[in-house]
């Protein structure tokens, strides 16, 4: 039977949303994270937002709630001072005098895998898709080990389950070869197999695998913890063939169609007021690149990827035109309304991970955030 805690850490949420949104994805000049509050703050009601607005900080204030949590940050660059006359000043002073802290996930939700743009993808029905521009990359090892024979499997299992032996959508993915290992035990030694001062020779198996970077240590005391062995012999070998990419906005492909038919397709499935198209309304189109909010700095890497079109926001007059001229249609459905659509996602993510740390707290999608645009 599960315990169920009406409140949660501050730091908790945090980590939470540091897993969907890993800060090391964020470019330089952005600002995630934790921006106002303190991390051991009790949390029992959240309210997710695009933007904290004055309208949205005084929604929160009124159902009470002790975080909010946006794309966009509130603070993007140091500040020299808090002052009640200035927009963010008296924004970050009222959240502290109503003791509500504020967490931000910007570009690093943009970049993540399943984050921002895997959203915009999956609504507008994009599949076979990669990342549109590579910002971040993680190399992957290769570990082997030689396992006595008998032991492969709990050595082998206990790698995989630290995050060895992923490779695309498979998992548990080694290779294993026997083999003859020697040594002679000094005076000193306890060995597991053998005699201090006679040279055995053991009926070994030669195990590898690959691992991302970032879980080598991990999977390297997962193997020594379970491996029989008193000294563990492996290797570990860089890999120049395989990493893992991460980076801004997305391309892939559609069922073909007609330009204007994607347009109105995009102004449906994201809800727009309105939108703008550069190029001819009855050219086929397949190829497909997007990038939630603005992406007019990715027209030359949609080109260079083969994309018939790109779905983005805030597109200005000359990156029209050098669109035209580089063959690119351009569809422009407004920054609101390509990453609104995360909001709601950002809240189910929220209760399903605090659920599942036997938490119930309750996630309030903003109702007063609207886009700052009217269309006349």
């Amino acid at each position: 039977m599960r315990c169920w805690a009406m409140a949660v850490k501050c730091q908790t949420i945090v980590s939470i949303m540091d897993r969907l949104a890993p800060r090391k994805f964020a470019q330089d000049w952005d600002n995630v994270g934790l921006i106002v509050g303190d991390p051991l703050q009790d949390v029992s009601k959240i309210l997710v937002a695009l933007d904290a607005t004055h309208e949205v900080v005084e929604e929160a204030i009124e159902k009470k709630v002790d975080m909010i949590v946006t794309h966009h940050p509130l603070i993007f660059k140091s500040i020299k001072s808090v002052r009640s006359d200035t927009p963010v000043g008296m924004l970050v002073m009222k959240l502290i005098k109503h003791e509500i802290s504020l967490y931000a996930a910007h570009t690093s939700f943009d970049i993540a895998p399943n984050g921002m743009n895997d959203i915009l993808c999956n609504i507008l029905g994009i599949y076979e898709r990669e990342v549109l521009d590579v910002t971040y990359s993680e190399d992957y090892k290769k570990v082997v080990v030689y396992v006595p024979k008998g032991y492969e499997d709990v050595v082998r299992n206990a790698m995989c389950s630290a995050g060895a032996g992923f490779i695309g959508n498979y998992s548990d993915s080694t290779f294993q070869v026997e083999g003859t290992g020697t040594f002679k035990p000094m005076e000193g030694a306890d060995p597991f197999i053998g005699e201090v001062g006679k040279l055995e020779k053991v009926e070994e198996i030669r195990l590898e695998t690959v691992v991302p970077q970032k879980y080598l240590d991990k999977v390297i005391n997962a193997m020594l913890r379970v491996h029989p062995y008193e000294e563990v012999a492996y290797d570990v070998y860089s890999l120049a063939n395989l990493r893992e990419e991460y980076g801004l906005g997305r391309i892939g492909v559609i069922e073909e169609t007609t330009l204007k038919e994607l347009a109105l397709k995009v102004k449906a499935k994201l809800k727009a007021e309105s939108l703008k198209v550069v190029g001819d309304l009855e050219r086929r189109v397949k190829k497909v690149a997007v990038c939630g909010g603005s992406g007019a700095s990715l027209i030359h890497k949609a080109v260079m990827k083969g994309a018939d079109v790109l779905i983005t926001a805030d597109i200005g007059y000359h990156d029209a035109v050098e669109a035209q001229h580089l063959g690119l249609a351009l569809i422009d459905a407004g920054h609101f309304a390509t990453e609104n659509i995360a909001v709601r996602f950002i809240a189910e993510y929220l209760i399903d991970e605090t659920q599942k740390q036997g938490h119930e707290i309750e996630v309030f999608v903003s109702e007063v955030q609207k886009d700052p645009f009217t269309c006349l």
